[in-house]
């Protein structure tokens, strides 16, 4: 009874306090909960075992009642306080039993936890534990003083423990550790450091409170013990150490007086402290130090016993004797003076101490100075003197007025009064004692470190002795002396701040002077003060009072927290065979009762499950076996109330194998009477309701095992149970009998549906070979119970329902059919649709569709749901069978014929089903047949009796405004499919497929093919619609706020068809293994476009192409997840849309993906017209704008940092898949446009916006907080959008590309570094790679083309380059890029085209950024290229010797190897140094050398070598001097000049001359790289030894007026403009015969570019000394220098100036021609010309240049 009792107290209690936290906040408990509510949840918090298993609950159980009652929760506080002290006591206990070494601040800490339990369990070797570890701490010298503080603190507790009995052992405790440590028996041990053992009580603290409160103490026995510590103490200096005794006297002297208070002659204790003061002839032997005695004796004098002050005044005769200068003191000490001496200081009454601390003084300082100057003046008359001493005693009634007299110094002058007072000579000073004596006594009271320093001052305590004896019979004086020596003797334990912790003065006043209690009642003391510690400021607060105690909650609570505690853990204190006598060592009140333990067995859940277990085990009888899966469930469902999952109890116990044991017998053995098959069905419902609750956690192992179990016993097995012969099911003529098997298979189907739906996690072979052979013998044994040959009237529905829910998990997974040794899968799924179609047909057809059908909505949808899972299945398994017709009702030759005809039109009365979910998945079946062409047409024949035929009824269905969004996006599905079969342009008769039909009904005529879907889309308005679609498109995660959890709505929308939603989700494989989440339904076919392909090469591809072989729900490879999830349908559309019949439904973001998509179809079939009614109703800036990326964000952060119910985070992460696979679509729409026609998508209202949110979404790192569906998702919209960009900038890069770089400036680091995450998954996710790193090849393509565009203008904004090298933050994200590019590039993998792509994205990197190339560098990607090239080299020469078309292919292969490295060397020198010296360093031109045979045969490969020497060599001398070096083995001597023309050079030279009037890209490359090299004076002098330059003159020129230079004379000029800037080039072509002329007359060209080079030439020419003559002597020259002088630009005037200026200069006979009439008439006039204009700004310089030139050339000409 009890084990029910508490299963039930702990299941209510669960659910209660669940019930709570979903409708009662916390706060609002006080308000809203009754008492007997309040009282019960007292109750649960006192539970230990029901707070252990289950804390969370517990933590809230807290929480309520903290808000409805202050006084339990007080209670319940105090009680875990003391509970877990009582953890603490026991940890304390196990740590100390401890072998080795003890860590004892740990142990510290524990025990002063402990100490609050200590009243409850009195466990006494605690005590005794506690008191040993403190003496270890004290024993060594070299302990750590925080922790003996900490220890002394404990100890101290435990000495003033408020419980007697306590107190008492505490006491005995110490006693025993005192005898141990200083008993006789350890005098024999010499040097012995037993004695250290004490060291623990020798300190003031400890001595205080034994002397203070022990020795006081009513109980006999801690007051008899105190005092034998004591005794001992005192007693023991000859077996002490001299460090020990020393620290006992150090501690002791502090303490004194309080115990001088228990002095006595009749008493041993007393006796020993009157030896304390007693001075002996042996100053050694004394006890105690010369001040400290004379204090005590002195102290002594004020004992209420006589005989003690006797005795003191006998020990106070040596000080006075023995005094310095004692024959010069008075009084002497004669017998009439020491008469009455003995109660000198036993005066009448009390001296109030009290001084005036008012916050204003109405003194002021000077007043004081003046009557100290009296007062100290020696000139002052004594009675002025004593007047000023008594004004100044009034006025240090304010304390503030101390501070000033202490400067002055009065304290000093006071004393030296007394002093000259008690001389023999002092008799005149009597009269001023008085006063004196006040005013030091104010001083002290006030000031406690003045005090601190006179009572040290043993002069000063016996003047004042002195003077009492002196004035004894004047009541004044010995009063003041009197209260002045008590301040003074008394000062040590008048500090209370001494004796405990935490304890300061108030700040605003002196501290006022007060003794404690014991010294009080001890003493005679003179003065009226507040005495202190009437306890022990060490006692503790108990922390539960007795009345708490004796609550049974409490008690039992306290007594299971000590048993726990004590076992270290319930599962120790239950494995205990014995407990009763183990707990032999408790008080009675701690041990448990077996009540007790029971209720720990059964609360303890695995203690419990494994019980449970055994039981059924061992069970013998049916009766045990149901009692224990009662307690099994009720542990089940705890678990499920607590939230555990799969972390509980249960969840563990599945990953044992005791229940394997258990239940295999009940999977083994088939029932053989009623009765063992009620027991089956208990165990059954017990193992579905299990596992349906650890589904997600359940291991591979036990699924295989159960998996074996069912196959193992064929034909006995469980499954067979399904089946039952039919003479079985004849002579099932007992209802309850009846009753039982029908609820055996309907547990049966659940848990075979429940391991279909757990075997989707199984990864190995194994286990998939297992589920897939388990998968389809469960597919046969349901395909037997549809029992088709009765008829249709005898089906049970209840019994159909389960066969078909079976069958829908079933045929949810691929391959469901194709693991079966006997049957074909083809066979199979030919079957299972018969099945299926009779069903329909039967059901539906045949009574009149939805109107008549008695089918039951749980029939009409798993039958649809099955043919749709089916349609999947055949399309894989059909292979070339023609399965399309298979799906046509069957023909009949019965009297109704007419379902001969019906073909697919029994699609249709599904398609508008008065259940949404049925439609949706009726049109999912279309859109499935659909996706191949048989289908289309079949499907549109049988609808062509249809209004509409079935383009009109699906459009119909799409544009429903009222339709819920998932059944409209089916319908889009459809017509996607139904645009990819070429549509004819006319009204072709004969052609099979004529796309849609339309009739006028007024003219009577019928159009198809396009002009039909142009008027179709007209007739409906469909952009309109869409567009409005846009506008109300529902964004949010709920139509409305859902209160109710996600179980709960479970079970609303399940009903009375249990499990059925869970085969909506059985196909949902891992989500790292989805093919694609875009939204393609299970028909959808988009027309798919090439990246970057023209228009023309859209082509229409088969929707099969979408269909992975990976095993996943089909319907998710598809993109339509939300065809089987209607277990929450809005994961992927509104929940609640096809509830609101009389309002519009919600459009949700999956519709217009659909729609997009369906846009994209439309735009390749009819791209004009689809692109102009876009334009028209602006459809695209709407698509764009409806979602922006600051709502992904948002969703985002919410799922990375979730706060809210598990329930919203899945409804969160839904939206966020919908808006992202929103955003893939409209992207392929967007790139679909560009393709057809960019000015659809080049517009600034579409075009910003849309690259703010793409770049936004790019940004979203998807490495943190987001799970593997997310983050693939995530991933396909990445790859959309890259392909989006990539397609805009090569479709209108010039227009796009500002805006472009505008967007990318604002995210520039984060982009880059998404495209490294992107590189990163190369091998994961190859198409995200190619995307990102083709978009960076285009866009760093059009920064390129940007540079050379402009090249001498400033850009405004922020370019590409400037972002890659000097934005912030951007240097390292474009170091790290470049870094993964090269590895990618240097990785050797058979992947050549990820390789490629790489390739392309690093050359225009490396052409754009520095940063790249300094990664570059320092990655030695040019050494690796350069190596690269010699092993293709190597390679090449090997190969060639081997003729055959196969080393053909092996040598393309190694020239495009080649071509790659060449041209990455070339970007990456391109303008940077650095690089080229690594190159010269890496011997690179002795490496092109090598190559040069092998570029000769190929052009290409030529060209591109050229490029790189040309960047190579282009302002870099050294790499220009390189190409002259001798290369035949001089690779390691680059020194060495070639003189044999074996120089690359050389080769150079003779290519030159090949191709020097040939006009090829090859000659104009060379001839680039030539003039690069005529600036080297070494490349020059190779130039002018091998005649080139002699080719010059076999230029052929143009004849006639307009004279217009060719592309061969262009590249000669360059070549000679750079030879002549060198003198040496100057003299090497004049050296040419006819030059001269020949530039002369190229410089009449009217090709302004080549004008200018011949003009330079000749400008450079006049420089020369040695070339001067030639030029004047030449007309021609001087004619046309001096004509440029009038010519039209200003460019040509200044060369002729220029020119003109470098002839005169340093040559005086060119004065001669240059003077003659017509060209200076040319220099004046151009000399006045120049004076008078003004130039432009920006040619200021030049224009200076230029008149400075005519200035020289005038005065030149006239001197």
């Amino acid at each position: 009874m009890l084990v029910h009792h508490r299963m039930a107290f702990i299941s209510i209690s669960l659910f209660t306090v669940r019930l709570l936290q979903i409708l009662l906040p916390v706060e609002k408990a006080s308000k809203v909960l009754q008492k007997s509510l309040l009282n019960a949840l007292f109750l649960l918090s006192l539970d230990v075992p029901f707070s252990l298993e289950y804390p969370s609950i517990h933590e809230s159980i807290a929480a309520y009642l903290e808000q409805m009652s202050t006084e339990n929760y007080s209670i319940y506080k105090q009680a875990s306080g003391t509970a877990y002290s009582i953890e603490c006591t026991c940890s304390f206990m196990a740590e100390v039993h401890k072998k080795g070494d003890n860590n004892l601040s740990e142990l510290i800490e524990l025990a002063d936890q402990a100490l609050s339990s200590l009243p409850y369990h009195q466990h006494f070797p605690l005590l005794q534990e506690c008191i040993h570890v403190c003496s270890n701490i004290w024993k060594s010298a070299k302990a750590n003083s925080l922790l003996q503080s900490e220890s002394q603190k404990v100890l101290l507790h435990l000495l003033s423990h408020p419980l007697p009995n306590i107190k008492a052992e505490a006491y005995h405790c110490c006693l025993g550790v005192v005898k141990d440590c200083l008993g006789v028996h350890n005098i024999a041990k010499p040097e012995s450091s037993i004695c250290h053992g004490v060291h623990f009580l020798l300190h003031p603290k400890v001595l205080y409170e034994i002397c203070t409160f022990g020795l006081q103490e009513d109980k006999n026995e801690v007051n008899s013990t105190a005092k034998a510590i004591l005794m001992h103490l005192l007693q023991g200096r000859l077996v002490m150490a001299v460090l020990t005794w020393n620290k006992f006297i150090e501690a002791l002297c502090p303490v004194i007086p309080v115990l001088q208070g228990y002095a006595d002659t009749k008493d041993t204790l007393g006796s020993c402290i009157l030896t304390l003061s007693e001075t002996t002839s042996d100053e050694e032997e004394c006890l105690l130090p010369g001040t400290a005695r004379l204090r005590a004796a002195l102290r002594l004098l004020f004992s209420k016993k006589h005989l003690v002050r006797a005795i003191a005044l006998k020990h106070l005769t040596f000080h006075l004797l023995n005094e310095e200068g004692a024959n010069l003191k008075r009084p002497h000490l004669h017998g009439s003076t020491l008469s009455s001496i003995s109660n000198l200081f036993i005066i009448e009454g009390v001296v109030e101490l009290k001084l005036d601390d008012k916050t204003e003084s109405i003194f002021k300082a000077e007043t004081v100075e003046k009557l100290y100057d009296i007062l100290t003046s020696d000139a002052v008359d004594l009675v002025l003197q004593k007047s000023a001493a008594e004004q100044l005693a009034i006025i240090l009634e304010d304390t503030k007025m101390h501070g000033i007299v202490k400067k002055l110094g009065v304290i000093e002058k006071i004393l030296a009064y007394l002093n000259e007072c008690t001389h023999v000579n002092g008799k005149l000073m009597e009269s001023i004692v008085l006063p004196c004596l006040t005013l030091l006594r104010k001083l002290v009271y006030a000031d406690p470190v003045v005090r601190l320093s006179l009572a040290q001052q043993s002069s000063l305590l016996l003047q004042l002795f002195r003077v009492s004896l002196i004035f004894q019979n004047d009541r004044a004086v010995l009063t003041e002396t009197t209260v002045l020596l008590c301040l003074l003797l008394f000062d040590e334990v008048a500090r209370t701040e001494t004796w405990a912790d935490g304890i300061t003065g108030n700040g605003t006043g002196p501290p006022a002077f007060s003794l404690p209690v014991a010294v009080v009642r001890r003493y005679h003391i003179p003065v009226r003060i507040t005495a202190h510690h009437v306890v022990s400021p060490n006692t503790v607060v108990l922390p539960l009072s007795s009345e708490c105690l004796t609550m049974k909650p409490v008690s039992d609570m306290l007594k299971m927290a000590w048993n726990l505690s004590w076992y270290h853990g319930i599962e120790n204190l239950l494995q205990l065979t014995n407990y009763e006598k183990e707990a032999e060592i408790f008080f009675d009140s701690l041990k448990l009762s077996s009540e007790d333990i029971l209720i720990l067995k059964i609360t303890h859940a695995n203690y419990g499950l494994q019980d449970c277990l055994n039981s059924i085990i061992q069970a013998v009888s049916h009766r045990d076996v149901k009692a224990a899966l009662t307690r099994l469930s009720f542990y089940v469902l705890n678990d499920r109330l607590a939230l555990k999952g799969s972390s509980g109890s249960c969840g563990t116990t599945l990953k044992s194998f005791v229940w394997q044991k258990a239940i295999n017998r009940f999977l083994q053995v088939l029932p053989a009477s009623v009765e063992d098959e009620k027991l089956l069905v208990d165990v059954l419902r017990f193992l579905n309701r299990l596992l349906r609750e650890q589904s997600s956690s359940l291991e591979s192992e036990r699924l295989k095992w159960l998996l074996q179990s069912l196959l193992k016993n064929k034909p006995k097995s469980l499954l067979s149970l399904l089946v039952r012969p039919e003479s079985q099911v004849r002579n099932e003529i007992d209802e309850i009998q009846t009753a039982v098997r029908q609820q055996l298979d309907k547990e049966l189907i659940r848990l075979f549906n429940t391991l279909l739906r757990c075997s989707m996690s199984v990864t190995d072979r194994e286990g998939l070979e297992l589920a897939g052979f388990f998968r389809t013998e469960l597919a046969l044994k349901l395909l037997q119970c549809l029992r088709l040959t009765d008829a249709p009237h005898f089906y049970g529905l209840p019994s159909l329902e389960r066969t078909l829910r079976g069958m829908v998990h079933v045929t949810a997974l691929p391959d469901w059919s194709t693991y079966s040794a006997a049957v074909e899968p083809i066979t199979i799924c030919k079957k299972y649709l018969t099945g299926l179609l009779e069903v329909i047909s039967s059901f539906y057809v045949e009574w009149g569709g939805n109107a008549m059908s008695f089918m039951g909505k749980g029939v009409t949808k798993s039958t649809v749901l099955c043919l749709l899972h089916l349609s999947h299945e055949m399309m894989a398994q059909a292979k070339d069978l023609d399965w399309i017709s298979l799906w046509s009702l069957p023909c009949d030759n019965s009297e109704e014929q007419v379902l001969s005809q019906l073909g697919l039109a029994w699609l249709v009365p599904l398609w508008v089903d008065r259940d949404p979910e049925v439609r949706f998945t009726a049109l999912g079946i279309g859109s499935a047949l659909t996706s191949l062409e048989r289908g289309c047409i079949a499907l549109a024949e049988s609808c062509q009796n249809i209004s509409g035929g079935l383009w009109g009824t699906v459009m119909n269905i799409l544009l429903d405004q009222f339709e819920c969004s998932m059944v409209r996006r089916e319908a889009a599905f459809i017509l996607q499919n139904l645009l990819v079969i070429p549509i004819p342009t006319e009204d072709v008769k004969d052609c099979i497929w004529q796309g849609p039909c339309v009739h006028d009904e007024e003219s009577g005529l019928s159009q198809t093919g396009k002009p039909a879907l142009k008027a179709l889309l007209y007739h409906c308005r469909f952009y309109e619609h869409v567009n409005q679609m846009v506008k109300h498109c529902y964004l949010g995660c709920y139509t409305f706020d859902l209160n109710s959890s996600k179980e709960d709505n479970l079970i609303i929308q399940k009903g009375g068809i249990t499990d059925f939603d869970d085969s909506f989700n059985l196909g949902q494989g891992p989500s790292s293994q989805s093919h694609s989440s875009h939204s393609q339904s299970t028909c959808e076919t988009m027309i798919l476009s090439a990246s970057l392909g023209s228009v023309t090469e859209l082509q229409a591809t088969n929707s099969t192409s979408f269909i992975p072989e990976t095993v996943v729900d089909r319907l998710m490879a598809q993109g339509q997840s939300d065809t089987t999830t209607t277990e929450c349908p809005s994961q992927h559309d509104s929940p609640m849309s096809a509830a609101l019949p009389k309002q519009h439904a919600v459009i949700t973001p999956a519709l217009l993906s659909a729609v997009c998509t369906l846009l994209h179809n439309l735009l390749v079939v009819t791209p004009k017209d689809t692109g102009i009614a876009l334009q028209q109703v602006q459809l695209l800036p709407a698509l764009t704008s409806l979602v922006s990326a600051n709502l992904v964000e948002r969703c985002i952060l919410e799922l990375k940092a979730p706060l809210g119910h598990p329930c919203h985070t899945e409804y969160v992460k839904a939206q966020v898949l919908l808006l992202l696979q929103y955003l893939s679509s409209v992207s392929r729409l967007l790139k679909s446009c560009l393709l057809v026609n960019s000015q659809l998508v080049i517009q600034d209202e579409l075009l910003k916006p849309l690259l703010g949110n793409t770049f936004t979404i790019l940004t979203i790192r998807s490495k943190n907080g987001l799970d593997t569906e997310l983050t693939s998702v995530l991933h396909e919209t990445w790859v959309d959008f890259f392909n989006l960009l990539a397609t805009l900038l090569w479709k209108s890069g010039q227009i796009s590309f500002p805006s472009v770089t505008a967007a990318l400036a604002i995210h520039c680091t984060a982009i880059i570094d998404t495209i490294c995450d992107c590189i990163r998954l190369s091998a994961a996710y190859p198409a995200l790679y190619m995307a990102s790193l083709q978009f960076l090849s285009v866009l760093l393509n059009e920064e390129g083309r940007r540079q050379l565009q402009d090249k001498h203008n400033t850009c405004q904004n922020p370019t590409i380059s400037f972002l890659l090298d000097h934005a912030e933050g951007c240097q390292a994200s474009v170091t790290q890029l470049t870094a993964l590019i090269i590895q990618v590039c240097e990785r050797k993998s058979s992947q050549d085209a990820l390789k490629e792509v790489a390739t392309n994205a690093l050359l225009s990197l490396l052409a754009v950024s520095k940063n790249a190339q300094k990664c570059a560098l320092e990655v030695d990607l040019i050494d690796s290229c350069i190596e690269n090239m010699k092993h293709v080299h190597a390679q090449l020469n090997l190969d060639s010797l081997k003729p055959g078309k196969a080393q053909k292919k092996k040598e393309d292969n190694l020239i495009k190897q080649l071509r790659c490295s060449m041209q990455l060397l070339r970007n990456c020198l391109f303008q940077n140094e650095e690089c080229k010296v690594a190159a010269l360093k890496a011997h690179l031109v002795p490496v092109l050398h090598s190559l040069w045979p092998w570029f000769l045969i190929d052009d290409s490969s030529m060209q591109i070598a050229l490029h790189l020497l040309c960047v190579y060599t282009a302002n870099y001398p050294a790499g220009c001097a390189s190409l002259c070096w001798a290369s035949g083995g001089q690779l390691s001597l680059p020194s060495a000049r070639s003189a044999s023309g074996n120089s690359l050079m050389h080769s150079v030279l003779k290519l030159a001359s090949q191709v020097s009037n040939d006009n090829s890209p090859v000659q104009q490359v060379v001839f680039c790289l030539l003039s690069n090299l005529a600036l080297s004076h070494d490349c020059r002098g190779i130039i002018q030894k091998s005649n080139f330059l002699q080719n010059f003159l076999s230029l052929s020129l143009p004849k006639g007026s307009h004279k217009n230079s060719g592309n061969a004379s262009t590249l000669w000029l360059k070549l000679l403009l750079n030879v002549s800037f060198g003198e040496d080039g100057q003299q090497m072509i004049m050296k040419i015969n006819g030059f001269l002329d020949q530039i002369v007359e190229m410089c009449k060209y009217k090709h302004k570019s080549s004008q200018h080079l011949a003009l330079l030439i000749l400008h450079n020419i006049c420089f020369s000394p040695t070339n001067k003559p030639k030029v004047l002597a030449n007309d021609k020259a001087i004619a046309v220098l001096s004509a440029c002088l009038e010519s039209d630009c200003h460019a040509v005037q200044r060369i002729g100036a220029a020119s003109l200026w470098a002839l005169l200069h340093n040559y005086q006979k060119a004065k001669v021609t240059l003077k003659n009439p017509s060209i200076r008439r040319r220099i004046d006039e151009a000399y006045s010309l120049a004076k008078k204009t003004i130039p432009q700004p920006e040619e200021n310089e030049l224009h200076a240049y230029y008149l400075k030139c005519l200035e020289n050339i005038v005065q030149l000409l006239d001197c």
